[in-house]
């Protein structure tokens, strides 16, 4: 089982609940919340574990897709269902964002935590022809002139741009002086960069997949501390730089906040064994996504590293608002 490295230790505090669930749980049909468009690739994982859930639990687990504000929409109706473990959801990456921007009330503390399923890193890729040759080229050059080069592949504090300017600050580059030319996600950025428009596009691996077998770019590296089981002939960028770098884009079923622990434990359960399916694992595999597990304590411990992160980020590069 592919675990995070190097998570902090955390315990979690579940919360008491006032709401009476009973030992026949479930009992009836389960919500499942996806903050994001049907057909996305937040969509197409709650769709296939929501499969898997209704097979472990009995009952029929339905996806309705809340759709808007960036994710705040789907995000706060997580956060504001009654904690009886019958409305669940898919929270993403942008849960360790929202109020240090200032985009809405909402922050990982608001859910209960159940597991972390998916983490995929942020890819650093470049023109096929770039004079860049591997991840070191490219740090001391943007050393040395960072505000000569451009960078896409999102739009401002989207969750691979945080992941990138955080690697830069880490490695001693003000990620300020690079610029950012926003897109609306990684698709137009790529197209970009094979144009020749920009200098670096910030993805996900298997975004990139279809450009760099058709030799229009090239990955240097998976912002990482190690390298991605389905990737692996991507060096990760802590075989570089040796510093360790675990941020990038995840998926992670949780509930309101002040679920039951006897709901919480058969939701671990059922979402152990769901993620360590043959179904569910291929399903990954295929479309190239990092399937990752944390039960509850590394999961609420992954949160609170990301969110720490994002607050440091956040505040260097002046997106709050």
């Amino acid at each position: 089982m592919r675990t995070l490295p190097r998570l902090l230790c955390a315990s979690l505090l579940v919360a008491t609940s006032t709401v009476a669930v009973g030992d026949d749980y479930p009992s009836k049909p389960i919500t499942l919340i996806v903050p994001w468009s049907a057909g996305g690739g937040t969509d197409a994982v709650g769709r296939q574990f929501a499969a898997g859930l209704q097979e472990e639990l009995g009952q029929p687990v339905n996806v309705v897709n809340r759709t808007g504000g960036s994710g705040v929409v789907g995000h706060m109706a997580m956060k504001m269902a009654r904690p009886d473990g019958y409305t669940l959801g898919l929270g993403t990456a942008e849960i360790a964002t929202y109020r240090h921007i200032g985009t809405a009330d909402l922050s990982y503390e608001d859910f209960t935590p159940i597991a972390l399923l998916n983490l995929d890193y942020a890819a650093f890729t470049v023109n096929a022809e770039s004079p860049w040759q591997n991840l070191e080229d490219a740090l001391s050059d943007l050393a040395e002139s960072p505000n000569e080069y451009t960078v896409s592949g999102s739009a401002p504090g989207a969750a691979y741009h945080l992941s990138f300017a955080g690697f830069l600050d880490q490695q001693g580059i003000d990620p300020n002086t690079v610029n950012l030319v926003p897109s609306e996600g990684a698709a137009p950025g790529l197209q970009e960069l094979a144009a020749g428009g920009v200098d670096i596009v910030f993805s996900s691996l298997p975004e990139t997949e279809s450009m760099r077998e058709s030799d229009r770019v090239r990955t240097l590296a998976v912002l990482s501390s190690e390298r991605e089981e389905a990737f692996p002939d991507i060096p990760a960028a802590g075989e570089v730089t040796g510093d360790d770098w675990s941020h990038g884009s995840w998926r992670g079923l949780v509930g309101p906040e002040g679920l039951p622990e006897d709901v919480s434990e058969r939701l671990l359960s059922a979402a152990e064994t769901v993620w360590n399916s043959e179904d569910f694992q291929s399903f990954m595999d295929g479309r190239g996504f990092g399937a990752v597990w944390e039960g509850p304590e590394g999961f609420e411990a992954f949160m609170a590293e990301q969110d720490a992160n994002n607050a440091s980020i956040i505040d260097k590069l002046g997106l709050a608002q």
